[in-house]
């Protein structure tokens, strides 16, 4: 048996990581504490969508996140630690605990890798407080995971994350890390079940009617006050024959939206939200913010002349290039408020499978003593996701929506020690319980749009994420 390079250094990191322990452990027997102990080291490679569906387990939280432009996946799986609350105050509370899990965090292995070190995996809902009393996720959660695996251009890091107390038996520990090393070595790539026959039953709860009547409405609103974007949600309840395969949606949505953020969460009690996104909330890295104004949109055509016809058509539409602009003019402000110096790059196209958006870049730097959820509290939500004035639209949107929007278009995402992180906003998303899938999509209403018009962009964007679920 050939052991490889990563394998062995295992071996001999083990009489390290044992020593290591034991003098953690040493510490919090003579100050009658606890600490948390993060491992990073390196493993032969693994598709972390795989490693997801192999350890997952109902009554454990989760997190996967997935970009294939940028050669990315990462796992997270069941909670070490964790904080679940609601209220205006989530983000403040988040960063506070981020930042006490931190003070007690010891790092061993290799901390410079990409993905390796603790993560925080964190995700809020779109309004502070759910008003529907049994939504299956409460309006905050942040966790650091026991099992991290992640793949950066074909490198991939497991970091475990361990308390050690008094009482830990360290054998025991290494034990359970080198049984678990060995289970994933022995995975190597997500291939679905092709065979299994299912049957959908699709039943929306809006009809066609009532939203384009709710569409009026707001255009009506727009013109007689200081509104400018409303962003109106719709949604679409399906029911299988059998229960929905999580990771076999997953994976049909990377493969169909290789150029989207793929992510899902579970709560630990048998949901989970998922989607395909096309939308970074904030993503920074060494201190280099980058993020985007993506608003406006028009469908793909069917042929190169029809597809370069809609995208000019889309680069020129006044009504367009206003709604862009909503956001744009947003996102620079409130980073400004923050003292950030954001600089806009230079406007284009953002092509996805069945439909192209505006999208704008805009970068800046963060100092050392802006915590990264400090920038997410600011930007969420964005006219793009709630409308202009934000806090008029979001009341709005309250009263025109007969559904939770939950965390449907809310910030999900990761941030490690290093103040790094990346953040989407959870739009083509759905909520999935056993056999029952609601499925989210929204339009941006500004004056000038048309009822139709719409209701066809919410109808496109939900078909595109049910073929994935299909």
């Amino acid at each position: 048996m050939t052991v490889s390079p990563c394998r062995s250094n295992l071996f001999v990191q083990h009489k390290d990581l044992y020593q290591f322990l034991l003098a953690v452990q040493k510490k919090c027997l003579k100050n009658n504490c606890s600490q948390i102990v993060s491992i990073s080291q390196e493993i032969d490679l693994v598709d972390p969508l795989l490693v997801l569906e192999q350890l997952t387990q109902a009554n454990e939280i989760n997190f996967y996140f997935e970009n294939r432009g940028k050669g990315e996946a990462i796992a997270a799986i069941d909670a070490v630690t964790k904080l679940q609350i609601d209220g205006i105050d989530r983000f403040i509370k988040a960063e506070y605990f981020i930042k006490s899990c931190l003070k007690n965090i010891i790092n061993f292995g290799n901390a410079n890798e990409p993905f390796s070190g603790p993560h925080f995996f964190c995700y809020f809902s779109f309004f502070d407080k759910n008003i529907q009393v049994d939504y299956p996720f409460p309006s905050a959660t942040i966790f650091l995971p026991r099992w991290q695996i992640s793949v950066k251009n074909d490198r991939c890091i497991l970091v475990t994350n361990i308390i050690i107390n008094a009482d830990v038996k360290i054998e025991n520990l290494l034990q359970i890390i080198q049984t678990k090393i060995e289970f994933l070595q022995s995975l190597e790539y997500y291939s679905p079940d092709i065979d299994a026959a299912t049957k959908f039953y699709k039943k929306s709860i809006t009809n066609a009617a009532q939203f384009k009547y709710s569409v009026a409405s707001v255009l009506e609103k727009i013109r007689s006050s200081h509104l400018s974007k409303i962003v109106l949600a719709d949604i679409l309840d399906v029911k299988s024959s059998n229960d929905f395969d999580l990771v076999k949606s997953l994976h049909n949505l990377r493969e169909i939206h290789p150029n989207c953020y793929i992510f899902s969460t579970s709560n630990g009690k048998g949901q989970n939200f998922i989607g395909a996104s096309p939308e970074r909330l904030i993503s920074i890295n060494n201190q280099q913010l980058i993020t985007d104004a993506l608003a406006g949109s028009a469908p793909r055509g069917k042929t190169p002349a029809e597809d370069a016809a809609n995208a000019n058509r889309l680069l020129n539409s006044e009504k367009e290039k206003h709604e862009h602009s909503l956001v744009l003019n947003f996102i620079t402000q409130r980073l400004s408020q923050l003292g950030l110096l954001p600089q806009i790059l230079a406007p284009r196209l953002r092509q996805l499978s069945n439909i192209q958006h505006l999208w704008t870049p805009i970068s800046a730097v963060v100092p050392p003593n802006i915590h990264p959820l400090k920038i997410v509290a600011q930007l969420h939500p964005t006219p793009a996701v709630a409308g202009a004035a934000r806090d008029v639209a979001c009341a709005e949107i309250r009263r025109y929506e007969s559904f939770e929007r939950g965390l449907y278009a809310a910030p999900l995402g990761w941030i490690d020690s290093q103040g790094n992180c990346e953040f989407i906003v959870g739009i083509r998303s759905a909520l999935i319980d056993g056999d029952r899938a609601r499925l989210y999509a929204g339009a941006g209403i500004v004056a000038g749009s048309d009822p139709d018009k719409e209701f066809a962009e919410v109808q496109l964007k939900l078909q595109a994420l049910l073929k994935a679920l299909v």
